[in-house]
């Protein structure tokens, strides 16, 4: 059984070279990609193939306007993949990329103070080899702080998210797997009651089965993080499912866990119809997909953490709504 360390060096190693200002990106991606290398990003950036088109896409651009950089970096792990049976390995990293912002990006203008960027990333490695990223970032909380919010108010509150509050998140080391696998199998406990909107029970009583009753739940800006059941049902979840219809079942590209870490990501996770209310948005009578990455944090046997990232510009830009260029000016490709 694989103890993932020399996976885990290879994703440390390259974001090490990414994270040095002045470096070649397409170099640094060079020696540690495969050369058919797939990247997916939220919009307005898509799916990527090679070193060379994610970093003149994404990582140079980004790297100009925010510098220098510093990864604060708050999760760590890795892991089998349930949904192959075991047959990838993926590594995770989460936390804020956090930079003076001194030039535009994306059309967000540049405030010249320290900004954050959320992300998480999950790298999937073969042979020595990265061959696939999911890396999401929360481009609308950059947005905030720069003072050009695209979205209006929210049910819950959205601030620098935090890591863990036990500070225990960076599975740099070799991990015991019973834990891995008693938090893999907590997530599937509930993805089972809640994944599909169709438990029987009250939204209260299904959180409470996998669940603490402090839970916090850090979503995403425009949703905003939320804590205890009670605010989670009333601040998200309740509106949430009163918003859509027509919820797809949950697929995901990738479902792992290490110690008491986990988490998974689709593209999508599911797709569903806006019904209206959902961030005081009309019905739209037009499915969407919901492209999202869900990390967890288990204490015991419940879930007690929650880290969240929806690529909510491109769920409303399938809806007709380009939130990104009404709020920036700029048009953007797809």
């Amino acid at each position: 059984m694989s103890d993932f360390q020399e996976e885990k060096a290879l994703v440390r190693a390259m974001q090490d070279e990414l994270d040095v200002d002045g470096v070649d990106f397409n170099a640094a991606l060079n020696r540690h990609t495969a050369p058919d290398y797939k990247w997916r990003g939220f919009h307005p950036f898509g799916e990527l193939t090679g070193a060379e088109a994610v970093a003149r896409t994404f990582w140079a651009p980004l790297r100009a306007a925010l510098r220098p950089i510093q990864r604060r970096e708050d999760i760590f792990f890795a892991g089998a993949n349930h949904i192959d049976g075991g047959a990838s390995t993926w590594v995770v990293s989460m936390g804020h990329l956090m930079g003076l912002f001194d030039a535009p990006w994306l059309g967000i203008r540049p405030t010249g103070k320290m900004a954050f960027l959320r992300y998480c990333e999950f790298h999937r490695v073969e042979n020595g080899r990265i061959t696939e990223t999911a890396m999401f970032f929360d481009i609308p909380h950059l947005m905030v702080q720069a003072g050009q919010n695209p979205f209006g108010p929210q049910t819950a509150q959205h601030l620098v998210q935090p890591g863990p509050s036990t500070h225990d998140g960076l599975l740099y080391n070799t991990q015991d797997p019973a834990e891995g696998q008693a938090t893999l199998d907590l997530i599937h406990h509930m993805i089972g009651d809640l994944g599909q909107w169709d438990s029987g029970l009250s939204l209260e009583e299904e959180l409470r089965q996998t669940w603490a009753e402090d839970m916090i739940w850090w979503g995403p800006e425009g949703i905003g993080a939320t804590y205890t059941i009670e605010r989670y049902v009333k601040q998200h979840s309740g509106p949430f499912r009163a918003g859509f219809t027509d919820r797809s079942k949950t697929a995901h590209v990738a479902r792992l866990a290490e110690g008491n870490y986990g988490g998974f990501f689709g593209w999508p996770n599911f797709i569903a119809t806006p019904t209206g209310g959902f961030m005081n948005m009309p019905a739209t009578g037009k499915s969407g997909e919901f492209r999202v990455i869900d990390i967890y944090r288990r204490d015991g046997d419940k879930l007690a953490e929650n880290w969240i990232f929806i690529d909510l510009l491109y769920f409303w830009k399938t809806q007709g709504v380009d939130i990104l260029t009404r709020a920036t000016g700029t048009p953007l490709s797809t």
